[in-house]
Parts: structure tokens; C-alpha cells; sequence
């Protein structure tokens, strides 16, 4: 039997939600929402299915959504579905904050249903791959940097890419943090953060530096991670990985020069590559028909949001952030 689900907003994001329901067998794309009527049409007549302008209109109709609106609209949509027995698949960042976040988590717990944030990096086959690898870090270093979108106006750079990265580093090193340290600035936005970058260090001597930009026309997604056997690099959008391994060092001493020469092997793991999207859904779909556990859960979510919302308070306090 086929399981009914309903994507509520039909802009960049949702439109990949609807393509790739309509693409899996025993899935029902029984509609879409959005309050833009012609948008929502457009792709309901594009996939066979229904539209509609209110969510509210998919109760009934639907086991499963994937939301996919604005933040300042998360918690009142996830709440609506929560509320009437539907499992969720919430874009990232959850919520706006951490009490409405908790909410949702404590609402999904009681009327036991499924409540999965999209971060998508944590379905990356490289991502997937660096998780069997990294031993005891000791400096990582994260860089997502891409041109301006100006339909991106209601979050900034922490919210709308950085915490990303946020939840990767904290997935890879979980341990507590001692310190945070931020700044950034605006260009095109009046509001919010167009560039940041954030330090933070762990207990036990880890520390990550994490830089996101929304201003850099060369589009650059990649993850490096340094411990005491090997330098770690990853390409979140070739799905590489490459390991720097060192095999010897030594001097060269002559008349004229005294070099220094470091020899060192690299390891490409083979990296399975599917549609990290893809993936996610379906493994949403896993825990909500086959009792799979969750990878993405609201709790983990709520420590990548704690973190996001400290970096803006900072660049609050610096009056990046209005």
C-alpha cells in the first residue's frame, strides 16, 4: 500500500521535495501547498497531482509532508501536522527557537510520530564515509561560499547555510563546547549577515573554524579536518574525499640551500554518489513506514540551533545584525 504525502511550499527547495516523491515507487504524491496559487498549479500540473493554497486542506489527505516554507513559518506548520497524526520532514533550521523547536520534538514524542529535520550534508556519501574515519580531531575547518540569491531575505548566512557545517562539526567531534567566537558583515542584505566566521573550541583541544559567504560568485563546499595521523579533505559537491597520509621528512643540506622536503601518500576513498535529498527522504520515509531510526533528530537539531542562535546573538551585539 502506497504511502500518502503532500509537500507544503512549492519554491527552489519544495519543487526538489515534489520531484523526487513523484520519482518513488510505493509513494502517493497526493498534493501541494503554497499560498502562490500559480506556482503551486504549476507544479501539481507539472508532477499529476493536486494543488492547493491553505495546508490545512491536506489533512486527511496525507500520512507525511515535507515543509518547506520560510523559518519564521516552521513551528506553525510542523505544529498543525504534528497536531493531526501527519509525520514530518522539516527543512533546516527547525525553528526560530529553541522553546518552539522543544515544542515540536515534545509534540511528535506524545502523539508518537516522526519528526526529521533536513540536513541534507548528513546524507552526503563523502559525509557518510568521514564519520568511519576521523579519530580524535584536532583543528577542522569548513568553508560553504557561494554568489548572492536574493530569495533568500528572511535568515542570514548562520541560519541559511552556516548551520550546516554547525551540525556536521558537532556530529564529528560531540563534545562540549568552552568557547564561541564570531564576526561577520553585511553586503547586499540590510538585516541580516551576509558573510560570518565562527570559532569554536571543544573541551579536549579541538577547535573548528567555520566560514560561510553569500557574496562569493566561485561556489566552494568543502570540510578539512586535521589529527596527529592524517590531513582529511572533503568536496561536498564532487562527493570526494582524499586522505593526506605522511611517509617520511627530512632536511637537504647544500652549499648553496637547506630545503626541507616532506613526502606524503593520498588516499581516494571510493565514495558511493546518489542524491544526498534523495537519500534523505527516503529515509524518512524508512523510519515512518519500516520503524527505521532516525538520523536527523529534533534533538540534535535543537544543539546545531542552540549554537546558530549564540553566533547571531554575537553578531548581534557587534551590530552586524539588526
Amino acid at each position: 500500500m502506497s504511502i500518502r504525502v503532500g509537500v507544503v511550499g512549492a519554491g527552489h527547495m519544495g519543487s526538489y521535495h515534489v520531484r523526487i516523491y513523484s520519482e518513488l515507487y510505493d509513494v502517493d504524491l497526493a498534493g501541494i501547498a503554497d499560498i502562490n496559487k500559480a506556482r503551486a498549479n504549476e507544479l501539481s500540473n507539472q508532477y499529476a497531482t493536486k494543488s492547493y493554497t491553505d495546508y490545512h486542506d491536506l489533512q486527511g489527505k496525507v500520512d507525511a509532508v515535507s515543509i518547506a516554507v520560510p523559518t519564521t513559518q516552521h513551528y506553525e506548520v510542523a505544529k498543525f501536522f504534528l497536531e493531526n497524526g501527519i509525520h514530518v520532514l522539516l527543512e533546516k533550521p527547525m525553528t526560530k527557537t529553541l522553546e518552539e523547536g522543544q515544542e515540536l520534538i515534545e509534540l511528535s514524542r506524545k502523539n508518537k510520530l516522526i519528526l526529521n529535520i533536513g540536513h541534507v550534508e548528513r546524507f552526503n556519501g563523502a559525509v557518510q564515509e568521514l564519520k568511519n574515519i576521523i579519530k580524535n580531531p584536532i583543528y577542522i575547518e569548513t568553508r560553504r561560499l557561494g554568489p548572492y540569491d536574493p530569495r533568500i531575505a528572511d535568515v542570514g548566512i548562520v541560519m541559511d547555510l552556516m548551520i550546516h557545517d554547525i551540525d556536521i562539526v558537532l556530529n564529528l567531534v560531540n563534545k562540549d563546547i568552552e568557547k564561541i567566537n564570531a564576526t561577520g558583515a553585511r553586503v547586499y542584505s540590510s538585516n541580516h549577515e551576509d558573510i560570518a566566521d565562527i570559532q569554536i573550541v571543544f573541551k579536549g583541544g579541538c577547535f573548528a573554524n567555520i566560514t560561510a559567504s553569500r557574496v562569493t560568485e566561485n561556489k566552494i563546499r568543502s570540510l578539512a579536518v586535521t589529527q596527529r595521523d592524517a590531513y582529511i579533505f572533503l568536496d561536498y559537491t564532487d562527493q570526494d574525499l582524499h586522505i593526506h597520509r605522511q611517509a617520511a621528512s627530512h632536511y637537504i643540506l647544500s652549499k648553496e640551500v637547506m630545503r626541507y622536503k616532506q613526502e606524503s601518500f593520498i588516499e581516494r576513498l571510493f565514495i558511493h554518489k546518489d542524491n544526498p535529498l534523495k537519500l534523505e527522504i527516503v529515509h524518512f520515509l524508512d523510519c515512518v513506514t519500516k520503524k527505521a531510526i532516525p538520523i536527523v533528530t529534533g534533538e540534535s537539531d535543537l544543539r546545531s540551533l542552540n549554537i546558530a542562535l549564540q553566533v547571531e546573538q554575537l553578531l548581534r551585539d557587534q551590530g552586524v545584525i539588526k
